[in-house]
């Protein structure tokens, strides 16, 4: 396979042949990385769960419950730019995947002395060190789809993994409903959880060791520059600094809007839910049900992208996400707990598409733009912590008003593609079409890297 390494660290500045690879030789290293989707696909619907049944469990208010929130996705902000970017840019994404792999592991065994002991403040640590391992993941996991194979499907590779982290956000409710809290007022409850993130650590563990022993074609900064410099629309030989990469910017603070709105729905769905009159148990599985839209919603995407462009998609998603959280802000019962349900479905495709059109074309600067992006994601620590507030004071209804805003903002960077980066968005590099072109120029590049080597012995 083209790319295929097993050693660590990695020259960005040659080529790998990851420019050329196809669809057939992208489906194993593809089918590997979307395993890691499905992991925090779980642990952030387990999130979900634990936020409500710890307030009842531990006798916490919402507003302390969201500081589990808080912890989680306070780690993405600085994870990515402080430990994942850096493994990435300097080891690869084999190394980086391996890395999120542990740290991820030994956060789920904290689990079990934080339950031993009854502590919120050592699940809050233990969720933090988590969400540092899954933000590790995310870093590489997300600009590696997305790059892995021939660039036109990129929108429709990453939409597809991520409809798979929504299973596991589906599985998780459902375990949490029927496993994990039966007995909401029972502190025994809480045990359950040890044990099962004793096991996810354990798994989590022996997926490291697969990914150490697995063929991953690896992707450099040079692949990434050739691509984004082998088609028509661009001529430059550069894309230019990072600091003028408008698009970038504009899709990191669509993405810190946007997962702020979707982690405060989520995480207070069952307080919300609370207030129509149902129970714990019920409410967990109306999460679940909502979840499974979301899943719906996400192969609904996928699926739409064959046929249409990815920022029309994007446009049409996000517009549904900002009607129907004001329509369920503003009405009452079953009516609205239906309506917020339904917000599950257009939220689906918007991040991955926001991440995939907001790196497109970045080239060489495409590792750390990913490595932005996923530190957005700490927006699901701040907003979370405002409705909260809001719902203590007024009703988890009225807080709603938290994740409208946020919505909002996401549905500007769709416009801002429309109608300024269109052109740029619509072009798609067939891989296969142009490989003989491609792999000319590595040819080219490999003699002029040897030469070069030549000279430095001299």
């Amino acid at each position: 396979m083209v790319g295929v390494t097993r050693s660590v660290g990695v020259d960005d500045r040659k080529l790998t042949g990851a420019a050329v690879i196809t669809v057939r030789q992208s489906l194993l290293p593809c089918a590997l990385v979307t395993t890691l989707f499905f992991l925090w696909g779980f642990a952030y619907g387990l999130l979900d769960v634990l936020n409500s049944h710890f307030q009842a469990a531990l006798n916490i208010t919402k507003s302390q419950s969201s500081a589990l929130q808080g912890a989680y996705f306070g780690a993405y902000f600085l994870f990515p730019l402080i430990f994942g970017g850096p493994i990435l840019k300097k080891w690869g994404y084999k190394v980086t995947f391996i890395s999120g792999l542990i740290v991820f592991a030994i956060g789920c065994f904290c689990f079990w002395p934080s339950g031993v002991y009854g502590s919120f403040g050592g699940f809050c640590g233990s969720m933090a060190v988590v969400g540092a391992g899954l933000s590790t993941l995310e870093v590489s996991a997300n600009p590696y789809l997305a790059t892995c194979g021939p660039p036109k499907y990129s929108d429709i590779r990453l939409n597809t993994a991520q409809s798979f982290q929504a299973i596991g956000t589906v599985v998780s409710p459902v375990l949490a409903s029927y496993v994990f809290f039966k007995d909401t007022e029972n502190l025994n409850s809480l045990k359950n959880v040890q044990w099962v993130y004793l096991g996810v650590g354990t798994f989590v563990l022996c997926l490291a060791i697969g990914f150490f022993f697995a063929p991953i074609p690896e992707i450099t900064d040079a692949d990434m520059q050739l691509l984004a410099t082998s088609d028509e629309y661009i001529q430059d030989e550069d894309v230019g600094p990072l600091r003028k990469q408008v698009t970038l910017f504009w899709g990191v603070t669509a993405q810190f809007a946007y997962v702020g709105a979707q982690c405060s729905i989520a995480g207070f769905f069952i307080n919300y839910s609370l207030e129509t009159g149902r129970d714990h148990q019920l409410s967990s599985k109306l999460l679940a049900v909502a979840q499974g839209i979301f899943t719906v919603g996400r192969f609904s995407a996928s699926f739409l992208m064959q046929y249409m462009k990815p920022r029309h998609i994007l446009t049409i998603y996000t517009f549904g996400t900002v009607v129907f959280s004001i329509l369920a802000m503003n009405i009452a019962g079953t009516g609205g707990l239906a309506l917020l349900m339904v917000v599950f479905f257009w939220e689906s495709c918007c991040f991955p598409t926001i991440f995939t059109l907001a790196i497109k074309k970045l080239g060489r600067h495409t590792k750390i733009g990913s490595s932005f992006l996923i530190s957005s994601i700490a927006g699901g620590a701040i907003f979370p912590q405002i409705l909260a507030q809001v719902a203590d004071r007024k009703t988890t209804h009225f807080a709603l008003i938290v994740p409208f805003i946020g919505f909002v903002i996401a549905f500007t960077f769709p416009v801002y593609i429309n109608f300024f980066q269109s052109d740029r968005m619509d072009i798609t590099l067939d891989t296969v079409a142009h490989r003989d072109e491609l792999e000319a120029k590595m040819l080219e590049n490999e003699k002029f890297q040897a030469t070069d080597g030549i000279r430095e012995k001299v």
